[in-house]
């Protein structure tokens, strides 16, 4: 192949090997006490549009979710913050922090008291529980998730959430209607992860390879 046939092939090629960027998530949970790990209660990870059998559509309070399990769900990634936030556990993010935000909650319907873990894939900078602080960072949310009730959230006198490991919460509530919620800030994962997404990989065996023929090509010249 020509050097420029060659130049034009790939550079056809490496835009479909494209980065995948990296994002603070919820990697796993479980719940480990209480009356909800009686009844059966476990994590479940969401991804919205939230399902739920109560209530309206992707929504998130007001009793419309009526279950043990202890949910959570990712909100907005990437998020520079411009002034300073209200947070209730840990620190604040420095203005000019790129973080991200993730809803955890509790909403069984008859109280049940439930004790859980949460993990992320980035370190816990701090915790929003108080129904001022959750109202005022809403915006981090923008996920499309309608969130009812505002003025009914927050943690009420035994409740806590706590920052237990560096990338870990402890949530042990008590809770009936509408349900215990809080909002987790962690740092965003730094940069973009450098790997082709799994369909591109032969893609990328075929340019090492061509760049590999060219090289051989030009020493045997």
């Amino acid at each position: 192949m020509k050097n420029g046939k060659l130049a034009l092939f790939l550079a056809a090629l490496l835009p479909l090997l494209v980065s995948v960027p990296a994002v603070a998530e919820i990697i796993s949970g479980a719940v480990t006490g209480g009356t909800a790990l009686t009844a059966g209660g476990i994590f479940v990870k969401l991804t919205p549009p939230l399902p739920n059998l109560f209530g309206p559509p992707d929504s998130v309070g007001n009793d419309n979710f009526q279950s043990p399990n202890l949910y959570g769900f990712d909100e907005d990634q990437n998020i520079l913050i411009g002034a300073v936030l209200g947070v209730d556990v840990g620190t604040a993010p420095a203005v000019g922090t790129t973080v991200a935000s993730h809803y955890i909650f509790f909403d069984p319907g008859p109280a049940q008291e439930v004790i859980g873990t949460v993990n992320f894939d980035s370190d816990v900078l701090a915790i929003i529980t108080s129904t001022s602080n959750l109202a005022a960072s809403d915006f981090l949310a923008n996920t499309g998730v309608n969130y009812l009730d505002p003025a009914e959230r927050g943690l009420e006198a035994g409740d806590s959430v706590t920052i237990s490991g560096p990338r870990q919460i402890l949530f042990d509530t008590v809770a009936s209607s509408p349900g215990d919620y809080v909002r987790v800030i962690t740092e965003f994962s730094p940069g973009t992860t450098a790997i082709p997404e799994p369909g591109t990989l032969p893609l990328l065996g075929v340019c090492l390879a061509a760049i590999a023929a060219f090289r051989y090509g030009r020493g045997a010249a």
